[in-house]
Parts: C-alpha cells; sequence; structure tokens
C-alpha cells in the first residue's frame, strides 16, 4: 500500500481534504497527515521532516495558503524546501488567499455543509464567480453565513460535500487535477 503524505500548515485543511480524499483515492493508497502550527512553522520544519522520512511507497503534498504573499514565490520557496528534503517531486498546493476560497467556490456545498439555505439566491453573488481573486475569503465566508462558519468544524462539514467538478475556485481545481496526476503516475 502506498501512503499519501500531506503537509499541512493548519487543521482546517487536514478536515477538507479528510471530505474529499475518499472521492479521488484508489483502495491501495491511504492518506496521511502532518499539520504543521501555520505556515513558518510548516517551512522551517519542513526540509528536515521530509529528509527523516523512512517509509517506503510514500507520495508527498505539501500545501498552504497564499494569504497576502506572492503565489509564485510562495510555491518557488515550497518547492526549493522539498528538494532540500530530497524530495523534489513533491506536488506543491498553493490555495489562493485562503482555504475559504474553496468553500465560496461551492456554495451548494457551504449551504448542504452548514445546513443553510439561500447562499446561492442572495444578491451580488457574481464576485463569488472567481473566489481566488478575493482579498480575503474567510471574512467573506464568516459573513455570507452569518457567522455559522468556523474554520475546523466548517472544514469538516462542507469538505465532504465539495464537488470535485463544478467549483470556481482555480486553485481548488488546481489541488484535484495535481492529486490526480501523481496518483496516475505513480
Amino acid at each position: 500500500m502506498t501512503a499519501l503524505v500531506f503537509f499541512l500548515e493548519e487543521p482546517s485543511a487536514k478536515e477538507m481534504l479528510r471530505g474529499i480524499l475518499p472521492k479521488i483515492l484508489p483502495e491501495d493508497i491511504f492518506p496521511e497527515y502532518k499539520v504543521f502550527d501555520g505556515k513558518q512553522d510548516l517551512e522551517k520544519q519542513l526540509p528536515k521532516r521530509l529528509r527523516a522520512w523512512r517509509k517506503p511507497d510514500c507520495l508527498f503534498v505539501v500545501m498552504r495558503d497564499q494569504d497576502s504573499g506572492d503565489c509564485r514565490k510562495i510555491k518557488s520557496k515550497l518547492r526549493e524546501l522539498c528538494r532540500q528534503g530530497g524530495r523534489e517531486n513533491a506536488l506543491v498546493r498553493i490555495a489562493c488567499r485562503s482555504l475559504e476560497s474553496f468553500y465560496l467556490g461551492d456554495l451548494a456545498a457551504v449551504e448542504r455543509g452548514l445546513g443553510l439555505t439561500g447562499l446561492r439566491s442572495r444578491p451580488n453573488l457574481r464576485k463569488y464567480s472567481n473566489p481566488d481573486n478575493l482579498g480575503n475569503p474567510w471574512q467573506e465566508l464568516v459573513k455570507l453565513t452569518g457567522r455559522a462558519y468556523q474554520n475546523v468544524a466548517g472544514s469538516r462539514a462542507i469538505g465532504p460535500c465539495l464537488d470535485l467538478e463544478d467549483n470556481c475556485s482555480q486553485s481548488f481545481q488546481n489541488l484535484v487535477n495535481g492529486l490526480r496526476a501523481i496518483l496516475e503516475d505513480r
């Protein structure tokens, strides 16, 4: 059996992945999650953790939020850290601005996951047609849901409801497509 090992900056990413991975992973692949205490902790420990990894038959994925940084620079830095850790083939994915842009890209999943109605019929929803461009997706999601969204619990609830094909977040689509590609190439 092969392990798909995720290096993540926060627990909410783990919860979201636990929701979508059953829709993607073949039966002979099992996920493992290494959750860090924020992006600085992830970046500081990543090379050492990758170098020390001894289990055979593993695929690696590094994922973090863009926040206000330059996506290309962040991705380049993470790729370099993976190279330093001896895992230059690790998949690196950045959630544009934050993980919540994934959820704003699929408001039907937000409704189902949080037990809400009417989100998709609200006026001014055009701004969610490209949620990766929003300045603060977390704030937008909290406001849109009337504060029903909480990071970890919300990710746990919404993750299983996310549609892998019909999501307006390009960074979500990049994550799903990247996962499918490394699984096919193994």
